[in-house]
């Protein structure tokens, strides 16, 4: 069992598929998004999960990345590019092609920091911790 800080690797997280780092970076960005509104605001769930909901598609990682992307790093940026260009096992229903990639990619580089531990450059990248701040 791992503990739930456990870091892995760089070099082991950079060598896993594209599609698994997206796996990990959709649950820790939901996560990152669900605790900013809690700790942003006192709405109640059924607005928490509207809010939520905005942020975390397609639609809305599309429009992070837009800001995120000019801070990447050579290695966030190669990591972004993988996940964008990944062949993805399942299709969006409510997002464009091009949303749905570039949100895969956005979800890789966030799934290989959170791998690595690296929680303030992904604070860094999302914009900090208020939900005020989020796109």
């Amino acid at each position: 069992m791992i503990r739930f800080d456990e870091r892995m690797p760089r070099e082991r997280a950079r060598g896993l598929s594209p599609v698994v780092l997206a796996f990990v970076g959709d649950a820790a960005y939901s996560l990152y998004v669900r605790a900013a509104l809690v700790f942003g605001t006192d709405h109640k769930t059924g607005m928490l999960q509207k809010l939520a909901s905005e942020r975390v598609s397609a639609h809305g990682q599309a429009r992070l990345l837009q800001r995120a992307e000019t801070l990447f790093t050579e290695e966030e940026r190669a990591i972004f590019l993988r996940g964008r260009n990944a062949k993805k096992p399942t299709r969006s229903k409510h997002a464009s092609v091009a949303e749905y990639n570039a949100s895969t990619g956005l979800e890789a580089v966030i799934g290989f920091l959170y791998l690595v531990g690296d929680y303030a450059r992904i604070a860094e990248l999302l914009g900090g911790t208020g939900a005020e701040e989020m796109p």
